[in-house]
């Protein structure tokens, strides 16, 4: 006779059923697990032997096999513990397999037999679910997450020896879902804002702009004329995650074993270091994880001083920028991770910092200047939307009151930007869907240039020498514009707008 027992394995954004298969025969008592697992799944063996003993359940004293099929998938983790514990348990007969068919388990073991959280939890739910597994046995530290999963049962188990009764019959537990996701918007509130920034007023209108249609946007301008603060203002005036974009969000923090108990509820917002490694951003390693653009997935990466990023990490994000999406091969596999972010960065204009400024002198030459801004190439600077110059505020107006009018700004803001992302949702019908993932071939369909944009667009791409990627991102920004005015054609003073920001672009 074989036990088997259903597992489940995070592979990717996805996941995998596991059949945990034991086998007992007669020999010296060992214990062995094949099935192409990692060092965490062979050191399950002497776990599970402690935990089974601890609970006071027999450790079968004969020669064990388990083997974690399909073979040929590469296994890696803790959560295999349990299902390993109970198909010991069928094959020495202190459970019966009728009571483990058409349920999943998966938690790690202490050796006391209590039960701890694992990663990937999402990933795990939504694999048994779509594979008809009615009921789903994990960590109660778990739950929070799992609950985001909808048509399967949740039962949270404590220990072995309580999942152990609760099989047999003689105990019985439930779960009912919480409604109320834990909230972090009071924790945002003290956070700065637009009106806590003086002048700026071109920069802040740029910002409205990238949010409203979710476009990539690079901040230029020397120290200390408030590039930083910007960006940072951004998070702020995003929309709140939707309940797809939260079961999204929180799987993939979950799957980077940065959130396994707490569900995820403000959109990310990445600030990687420029010492960061291109791994380190786009994900991978031995055992690939998500990288910094994918745990940004609906929300911000900020680059602070773009320049300073090795340029081969630089030129990893042309592909994720384009396809919303990175590719990881490696050697045990191959895997996809979402990577639907916003790119905001900063840069000085030369390595001093004060080329154009007019109250500082810059002194770098000519050679030094044009090599600093070559850091960024020609493929990468067309894939960002817009690019805004950020002047330097005078030293008389720091002290200085900020005006009532400009005490409004971050609400007034918010309510452009809500009615720009309602014209996108009734217009692409979809919740997901903004200005800046549309597609090329859909332009001409769904947005509507006058006849006097048209013209002036096509003047401007001659003149500028646009490139086609350059020609549909401008009609997107200038569809943006026209959504923040509730506009439903694309006129010469929408397209104007956006023109000024790629001519920047062509100008570096």
């Amino acid at each position: 006779m074989v036990a088997k027992v259903t597992c489940i394995a995070p592979t990717g954004f996805s996941g995998a059923l596991v059949e945990v298969e034991s086998d007992a025969k007669q020999g010296l008592p060992s214990l062995q697990i094949v099935g192409m697992g990692n060092k965490a799944i062979d050191e399950a063996k002497e776990r599970v032997r402690s935990a089974i003993t601890n609970s006071l359940l027999e450790f079968p004293a004969r020669k064990l096999t388990i083997n974690l099929a399909p073979a040929e998938l590469p296994k890696d983790g803790t959560h295999y513990d349990i299902a390993i514990a109970l198909s010991i348990l069928c094959i020495s007969g202190q459970l019966k397999q009728a009571q483990l068919d058409n349920r999943a388990f998966v938690g790690e073991l202490a050796l006391d037999g209590s039960v701890r959280p694992v990663r990937g939890i999402i990933n795990m739910a939504e694999t048994a679910r779509d594979n008809g597994i009615k009921t789903l046995y994990l960590p109660p530290q778990n739950i929070a997450q799992a609950q985001l999963v909808e048509g399967i049962e949740l039962l949270p188990i404590s220990s072995l020896k309580e999942l152990f009764l609760v099989l047999k019959g003689e105990k019985h537990i439930s779960f009912l879902a919480d409604e109320q996701a834990p909230s972090q918007d009071d924790e945002l509130a003290a956070h700065t804002t637009l009106d806590d920034i003086s002048g700026q007023e071109q920069a802040k209108r740029a910002l409205t702009i990238a949010v409203a249609g979710r476009h990539n946007i690079l901040l230029n301008g020397p120290p200390g004329s408030g590039k930083t603060l910007l960006a940072k203002t951004l998070l702020h005036l995003l929309p709140e995650l939707t309940n797809t974009e939260k079961i999204a969000v929180t799987k993939l923090h979950s799957l980077a074993g940065e959130a396994t108990e707490n569900i995820i509820t403000t959109r990310p917002f990445r600030s990687p270091h420029h010492t960061a490694s291109r791994t380190s951003l786009i994900g991978g390693g031995a055992k690939p994880r998500p990288g910094e653009i994918s745990l940004a997935h609906h929300g911000v990466l900020f680059l602070d001083e773009i320049p300073e990023y090795p340029r081969s990490v630089l030129e990893s994000l042309r592909q994720p920028l384009e396809d919303n999406t990175i590719s990881i091969t490696r050697a045990h596999g191959h895997v996809s991770y979402p990577a639907d972010f916003m790119l905001v960065a900063t840069m000085n204009p030369c390595p001093c910092g004060y080329f154009g400024d007019e109250s500082k002198e810059c002194s770098c030459s000519n050679n030094h200047i044009l090599q600093y801004q070559k850091r960024l190439s020609g493929p990468l600077l067309d894939r960002i939307d817009l690019v805004i110059n950020v002047a330097r505020v005078p030293s008389n107006k720091f002290l200085q009151s900020i005006s009532t009018l400009q005490q409004t700004q971050h609400s007034t803001a918010k309510k452009v930007i809500h009615t720009a992302t309602q014209n996108q949702r009734n217009r692409y019908q979809n919740n997901n869907k903004y200005n800046s993932s549309l597609a090329s071939k859909n332009i001409a369909e769904l947005t509507q240039l006058s006849p006097k944009a048209e013209h002036i667009l096509n003047l401007a791409s001659e003149k500028l020498q646009l490139s086609a990627r350059s020609y549909f991102k401008t009609i997107k920004v200038a569809r943006t514009i026209a959504d923040l005015e509730n506009s439903p054609t694309i006129e010469p003073q929408h397209l104007s707008e956006a023109l000024q920001y790629r001519q920047q672009i062509a100008q570096q």
